[in-house]
């Protein structure tokens, strides 16, 4: 039996997975979970770093106290773009930002009088969105940011924790390919690019492959946790490059999601797809495992349910997911849309306000209820996604027969029910566990426990269980879709498009 520990970092919480492989099938156990929420100081928006490097090591102990002390590994996935910066002595130089902080306000059309962004895209094949590494950089220097002046050292969120773990200082290729910092057809730094916006590359660091060994635990690490040299592994560092890696699809032509905050939906590819067309339709080419490319479309994903939840409970509510899903369900189809990528829906705050709002600008009925509002929210990701699936046929030039979701977006019945009406084609739900079971399989194979990537697909397809839902009510989605496109156009005057 090979153990391995995972920590899968989410934009909401955190929790530490072992994985026990026998030879044949892969099993879990959670360790520990603990909550990611980020702080708001000043007008800022930060990530309570050291709360989860805290939080890395209570896992750590955890596993041993729990009679694990035979790991033979420690992988770390986490969310894109993020970093932390390190003065010349390895010190932390303030608090890493959240992505969602407002400091990249402006950014986008600020890079395009320094690069056009086409040009930008063609070299890093990386889709336009605010929260990206180059313009959150871009707003440090313009800003005349003290701690980009004194930076040695930039390492992205999973690589920041690594080096706490082993004091090596190295980036990983998936983390890195969300920056739009990196040259898509090579998957190195662009440093040229860099150079004529202005963004010191003294700071960047080596880049690794997905599979390597960063180092073992520092002997400072080992005395404070009580635990041996235990290696420590640069898995696909990106909490969707993990993902993808357990999609159980064996063969054939297929596209994933991967769902949760964020939904992810895309294809593997073996280049870039780099050119007019995903250009204007703002698909982008991130870095996978054994040098694949994830062509995909970021959309907003469930972040806008899990705000409407935070919202009622400030009220004082206590309900749960499967309340509201009971909700929804009740109540009436079709009533009204929205676009899940308009910035309103970007930012923290009373979502359910921002949904009744946009509804009334567009002169839809506007959702009261619990159940309306999370409808309309199920529905439009649903019309989101075919959206998207057809968009990606019209690049990749094949019909996808066949959606696989994976994440703990896939637990969820309704919605997984509506994307197959509204893409007329089955859906394949699960491993839910997927990034961790990425992160798992990754240090497996780095290990030599499993060859390739196919055989751990297959182990996965043979240890985890999958549900299908098969389309139904077709002509009545057919019909609403039109609705649906009818709304977006209506829409584009409406705040912006945030993806």
């Amino acid at each position: 039996m090979k153990k391995v520990l995972a920590f899968d970092y989410g934009a909401s919480s955190g929790r530490a997975v072992m994985g026990s492989f026998n030879g044949e099938t892969l099993k879990l156990e959670e360790i520990h979970r603990f909550p990611n929420d980020p702080v708001l100081i000043n007008g800022s928006f930060y990530w309570d770093t050291l709360r989860l490097l805290h939080e890395l090591k209570q896992g750590i102990i955890k596993c041993m106290n729990s009679g694990n002390k035979d790991i033979a590994g420690i992988g770390i996935d986490t969310w894109g773009v993020d970093f932390g910066l390190l003065d010349k002595s390895g010190e932390l130089l303030g608090i890493p930002h959240h992505y969602r902080d407002n400091r990249t306000e402006g950014m986008m059309e600020e890079a395009d009088k320094l690069i056009p962004k086409r040009e930008i895209y063609e070299t890093t094949g990386i889709q336009f969105a605010a929260f990206n590494t180059l313009l959150q950089l871009l707003s440090m220097k313009l800003s005349g940011s003290p701690a980009l002046e004194h930076a040695e050292t930039m390492l992205f969120t999973p690589d920041l924790f690594n080096y706490f773990l082993t004091g090596e200082k190295v980036t990983e290729y998936t983390i890195a390919s969300t920056s739009q910092m990196l040259d898509a057809r090579t998957g190195k730094w662009a440093n040229e690019m860099l150079n004529r916006m202005g963004i010191p590359q003294k700071m960047l660091t080596d880049i690794v492959k997905p599979g390597t060994i960063v180092g073992k635990l520092s002997e400072n690490v080992r005395t404070e946790l009580g635990i041996n040299g235990v290696p420590v592994i640069a898995v696909a560092e990106h909490d969707t490059g993990s993902a993808v890696m357990s999609v159980p699809a064996v063969e054939g032509k297929y596209a994933y999601l991967s769902s949760g905050t964020w939904s992810l939906l895309g294809v593997e590819s073996d280049t870039p797809v780099i050119n007019d067309t995903t250009y204007e339709l703002n698909y982008t080419n991130e870095g996978g495992f054994n040098n694949t490319i994830r062509l995909l479309k970021n959309i907003m994903g469930l972040w806008i349910h899990q705000e409407c939840k935070r919202a009622w409970e400030k009220e004082g509510e206590k309900i749960s997911f499967n309340d509201l899903e009971q909700m929804a369900k009740q109540s009436e189809s079709f009533r009204s849309f929205i676009d899940v990528d308009n910035s309103m829906f970007y930012s923290p705050g009373n979502m359910p306000e921002k949904i009744m709002e946009y509804c009334r600008l567009t002169g839809q009925p506007v959702p009261e209820t619990k159940g309306q509002i999370v409808r309309c929210v199920m529905e439009s990701l649903a019309m989101k996604y075919r959206t998207a699936l057809e968009k990606l046929e019209k690049i990749v030039g094949y019909n996808i027969p066949v959606l696989h979701v994976v994440g703990g977006g896939s637990k969820d019945k309704l919605l997984s029910q509506f994307t197959a009406n509204a893409i007329g084609r089955p859906v394949i739900t699960g491993p839910v566990e997927a990034t961790a079971i990425g992160n798992i399989t990754c240090q497996l194979i780095a290990l030599g426990e499993i060859a390739n990537i196919s055989q751990a697909r297959a182990i996965i397809k043979k240890s985890f269980d999958m549900n299908e839902f098969d389309p139904v009510d077709v002509s009545q989605w057919n019909e609403a879709y039109l609705k649906y496109e009818e709304i977006m156009k209506k829409s584009e005057g409406i705040g912006t498009k945030c993806l």
